[in-house]
């Protein structure tokens, strides 16, 4: 019988290097990436981090000039965007009546523009008046405060004593301040001309604003992005004309309130400081401490004594302190309202770039922001931190 062949013999089984009584673990596959490979990638990531940061900030400071040197042309702009959309909620009713947008445009602006002129034609009189009396009003004003003057000015005196200085005494004359007519014969083409181009502008916004919608919505790529567009535009249609008209109608009572109680108190011209104090509370906190002093000068100029003379500062600084914590919170609700910090960095940025008409359009821009980085997906962040 044929012999069957040996079987192969079994491999021997792998001899362990690990000292006996050590666990052994799973044995892991080699890496086969490079010694010091991490660190390199770590490095370019934070290369690449550091050339996005410093590119975000040169796009902010280019923007940032690109909107200072832009003033004339994007002030109106914008003035006349808010406008129109305080005013669009009116068309829009005419609108369900079946009356035309541009008819119902024309009957707004027409009733706004008569009572701007009405405005400037009562106020205008007296205004002059305070411009041509302001030099003989300060001075007559200097008495007044010489007593509050002469105890800084000694204090002064002995603080320089102290430190071993010269008393240096100011014999420079104070400047007189010059207004004349021919001043505002120079002016008055400009103020024209921007008064023109915002009427011009809010007109077309209110006739065509809906079509502007609809031909932003055409040009979204897909159905997500047109729901998208469609939900930031109305959103800020609704609310920020919903804000505008609602504070327009608070600063309008304020100053109705403010020229009565000032005709109370027997102060000139109640209609100029209450209009004033309407323009003024349009800007936060800046706008009631300017009418408060300045209610506190034209006291001190009329009355002698010191006591009726603060009585009409102190009575408006009570009112806003009224309506700014009380009846402006309550109307207004939680959605619209801003951080006091928020605010007072964005009036000191729009203030710095545009001056006056940037402190007073400030809010409005910030509310905005607020509405649109709301539905920005990862921009939530920003409306959660300028959000009160």
């Amino acid at each position: 019988m044929n012999e069957s062949p040996n079987p192969l013999p079994a491999p021997a089984p792998p001899v362990s290097t690990v000292a006996p009584g050590v666990a052994v673990s799973t044995l892991a596959a080699p890496s086969r990436r490079k010694p010091g490979s991490g660190r390199s990638t770590r490095r370019i990531s934070r290369h690449l981090r550091a050339i996005r940061i410093g590119l975000t900030g040169l796009i902010l400071l280019t923007l940032l000039y690109t909107v200072a040197i832009s003033k004339s042309l994007l002030v109106p702009l914008v003035l006349a965007g808010f406008i129109g959309l305080a005013l669009n909620p009116i068309v829009a009713a005419a609108g369900r009546w079946r009356i035309p947008r541009w008819l119902a445009a024309v009957v707004v602006m027409l009733l706004l523009g008569a009572g701007l002129v009405t405005a400037v034609g009562t106020l205008s009189t007296p205004a002059l008046n305070w411009f041509h009396e302001a030099p003989s009003a300060m001075r007559a004003f200097a008495p007044k405060i010489k007593p509050m003057t002469q105890q800084i000015e000694a204090a002064s005196r002995a603080t320089q004593t102290l430190v071993g200085g010269a008393v240096v005494r100011n014999t420079q004359q104070p400047n007189t301040f010059a207004f004349t007519a021919w001043d505002i014969v120079a002016t008055a083409p400009k103020i024209i001309a921007s008064v023109l181009t915002v009427a011009l502008l809010v007109f077309f916004f209110l006739v065509y604003g809906d079509e502007i919608l609809r031909r932003a919505v055409e040009i979204s790529p897909t159905f997500a992005y047109k729901r998208h567009t469609v939900s930031i535009v109305r959103s800020i249609q609704v609310e920020v004309s919903s804000y505008l008209l609602l504070t327009a109608a608070i600063n309008v009572t304020l100053g109705l309130v403010t020229a009565g109680m000032l005709y109370l108190y027997g102060v000139p011209d109640p209609l100029l400081w209450g209009c004033f104090a309407t323009v003024a509370n349009f800007i936060p906190y800046v706008g009631a401490i300017s009418t408060t002093t300045v209610l506190a000068v034209v006291g001190a100029l009329h009355f002698q004594e010191l006591g009726p003379a603060l009585l009409p500062a102190a009575t408006f600084a009570g009112i806003t302190a009224v309506e700014g914590n009380m009846i402006t919170p309550m109307l207004q609700g939680r959605r619209s309202r801003l951080s006091p910090v928020a605010i007072l960095l964005w009036l000191l940025l729009w203030g710095w770039i545009w001056g006056i008409p940037g402190a007073i359009l400030a809010v409005p821009m910030l509310t905005c922001v607020k509405l649109i980085t709301a539905k920005l997906r990862g921009w939530e962040w920003f409306a959660h931190i300028i959000s009160r």
